[in-house]
């Protein structure tokens, strides 16, 4: 019986949040530390086997509202599901015969939920390299992020960004345009991997409670910016012009002028949008340590640069007074 396993990393934004939706651009890294995983194998019918997140039986009432809150009335099934459709679609567009042979679908993550780390798209981008791994199936680098963004954007209504699924694709230290020009040509950016090398000591701090989701925090953003405001139009550009400086200085190795343009990545989102105060102390707490802070993604992670191992002890010792947890992430 023939058996494919396929994963996706965590991801997290470094500069140019939340800029990737609106012909933006970042830099961002896999976060190798947590992944979500699928497994493909030969089956007689079509069958998804219920991961932890979809669970139906609960020793407590209370349990069930704990788990609602955390993964939602859906669990990851709606994601599943809506990947595998898209996926089937896609292959009849391009007339790629994926022949009668049936499979069963078993998938897993330990990225922890709404707290910025991209775990619904990891989920996505696993079912979509575990069937083309199953079926013998290829679709080009460059257009797969699209694909997997529009699971969610068209088939679940959630409205995103390209960041988390580019990076999740090329994996590494990468460099995302998303020029305008570009996509509406292309129907994708310009993505580029960096030398995993040129990065600086990082640290991820998470929540351990609940944060937000991440469309909800788009919506309200998607509006303004589609009235053209212009708080949040200025602030797009100059988030995207962060990126270009950061870039050079990733080549540069010029950390403390980095450190400053993240720093200013907050700033800016700080000034567009309505923040967690709980966020909003995390980046705080780590300023207050002499470090730089940024969310890592939508809410409920931040992300930061910590040279010293004195430093980052400190840092997580102070964390877990806010119910944080803190780690160095694994890009390579």
């Amino acid at each position: 019986m023939r058996i494919v396993k396929a994963s996706a990393f965590a991801r997290a934004g470094l500069l140019g949040n939340p800029s990737d939706g609106y012909y933006g651009k970042t830099i961002s890294v896999s976060v190798r530390n947590f992944c979500a995983e699928v497994i493909v194998y030969e089956w007689p019918e079509v069958e998804i086997v219920l991961s932890r997140q979809d669970r139906c039986h609960f020793n407590r009432i209370e349990e069930l509202v704990e788990d609602v809150k955390l993964n939602g009335l859906y669990g990851g099934l709606r994601l599943i599901k809506a990947s595998i459709k898209r996926f089937v679609e896609y292959c009849q567009s391009q007339g790629l015969d994926l022949g009668n042979q049936a499979f069963s679908m078993r998938y897993d993550t330990n990225i922890p939920r709404q707290v910025g780390l991209a775990g619904s798209s990891a989920i996505i981008t696993a079912v979509f390299r575990g069937l083309m791994q199953f079926y013998g199936i290829t679709i080009g680098k460059e257009i797969l992020p699209t694909l997997i963004l529009n699971v969610e954007k068209q088939e679940i209504g959630i409205d995103a960004g390209l960041q988390d699924r580019v990076c999740q694709v090329y994996e590494g230290l990468v460099y995302m345009d998303f020029d305008r020009s570009l996509i509406e040509k292309n129907g994708y950016g310009a993505y580029e991997n960096l030398d995993r090398t040129l990065l600086p000591p990082l640290y991820i701090a998470c929540r351990t409670d609940l944060s937000e989701i991440s469309g909800i925090i788009h919506s309200d953003l998607r509006a303004r910016w589609e009235r053209r405001e212009p708080a949040v139009v200025e602030a797009m550009e100059e988030l995207a012009g962060l990126v270009t400086q950061g870039k050079e200085c990733l080549l540069n190795r010029d950390y403390r002028t980095f450190s400053k343009l993240m720093d200013r990545n907050f700033d800016i989102r700080a000034s567009i949008c309505k923040l967690d105060p709980r966020n909003v102390e995390m980046v705080c707490l780590a300023r207050n340590h002499g470090v730089c802070a940024t969310y890592a993604g939508s809410g409920g992670s931040i992300v930061g640069i910590c040279e010293t191992e004195e430093t980052f002890t400190r840092l997580r010792e102070e964390f877990q007074k806010l119910k944080c947890h803190v780690f160095r992430p694994r890009v390579f």
